[in-house]
């Protein structure tokens, strides 16, 4: 079977090697279509922490069972599923919790073991989520959205409240429709006005703003001087997630889903002031994934994957996609 690895940063490889034999405990599957995140363009510019090459990119997978032993879900062979692609050890007092998603010794597939940009995989059957009713486009961003589905039920989102979502990339626009369906209103900011635009038109954020056209004066107006209940955090870039509690309530809740990799600074007075709240949002678990399949429908999926390629042409446009200017949101690799 056909491979692509990353050997070092900026350096891909089409390789072939023998179709994997499954354990007892896992599937053999055949991957149909690979979504290209942020975790791969980062990796693939060499700036991905915990990262080691060579790697097997891809952890946003559509799927087909191509073998699979006995199992407590009735998945047989033929039939479409999602790969779960955290690897959770079971045992660790996250998981004991119901924690999956931040297990102690968590693996991710084409992070810390390799992941999808090949043609066959074997993986665990309890990660497999059965997908038949959903197009492999569908499929393929369904981790994604399961990502900002878990800061929703995180900081539990009711219905009538304002909430406010930094960053159009594609956690947060997936977080924005989540968001609406739970009930809420959202504002959404940004640099990018393209961005911005794709938010207000095809998602239908109820207001964007422009981070550097007096976001903070901006909400006072639109929330009557209350603030935002919630606060999401989409970009991981430290000056962002450093000002996001000046858009916060009092009593108010900020979470950050984005990632970044150093210290962040804040006034101690002015959080104790609102008593904040303040939790981090990491990964998914099987209940955020389930939300996002059976929701997927009020999602707009033909619109949200903006680049698409066959799995023999990636590498040639991979570099592509790492620039903003190619107006991408989503790509994928179809097999």
């Amino acid at each position: 079977m056909k491979y692509i690895v990353c050997e070092e940063p900026g350096v891909f490889l089409l390789k072939e090697k023998q179709v994997p034999v499954p354990e007892e405990n896992e599937a053999l599957l055949r991957v149909k279509k690979v979504g290209i995140c942020g975790t791969d363009l980062h990796a693939y510019s060499g700036n991905q922490a915990f990262f080691t090459y060579p790697r097997i990119l891809g952890h946003e997978l559509a799927s087909e069972i191509v073998e699979i032993g006995e199992n407590d879900k009735g998945l047989k062979s033929g039939d479409r599923v999602v790969i779960m692609p955290y690897v959770s050890c079971g045992k660790c007092v996250a998981c004991r919790n119901g924690k999956t998603n931040c297990c102690t010794d968590i693996s991710v597939l084409g992070v810390h073991s390799d992941g999808g940009m090949q043609e066959y995989i074997t993986v665990r059957k309890d990660l497999l989520l059965p997908a038949n009713q959903l197009s492999y486009d569908q499929m393929a961003i369904v981790e994604p959205l399961a990502i900002g589905a878990h800061a929703i039920r995180r900081a539990n989102v009711q219905k009538g409240e304002t909430v406010v979502v930094v960053g159009c990339g594609p956690i947060g626009i997936g977080m924005v429709k989540l968001a609406q369906i739970a009930g809420a209103k959202v504002i959404v900011l940004d640099v990018n006005d393209d961005r911005l635009k794709y938010t207000k038109e095809e998602i239908g954020a109820d207001y964007v703003i422009n981070v550097n056209d007096q976001p903070v004066e901006k909400i006072i107006e639109i929330t009557n001087g209350d603030m935002a209940t919630a606060v999401f955090d989409a970009t991981g870039f430290k000056g962002a997630l450093e000002v996001g509690v000046d858009y916060m309530s009092h009593g108010g809740r900020y979470v950050l889903v984005g990632l970044s990799k150093g210290d962040l600074n804040f006034n101690h007075p002015k959080i104790h002031a609102k008593e904040t709240t303040i939790m981090c949002s990491r990964n998914a678990t099987t209940e955020d994934f389930e939300h996002v399949i059976n929701v997927l429908n009020q999602f707009p999926t033909e619109s949200f994957i903006t680049h698409n390629v066959p799995f023999t042409e990636m590498i040639s446009h991979f570099d592509s996609w790492t620039k903003p200017a190619t107006g991408v949101i989503k790509a994928t690799v179809d097999f």
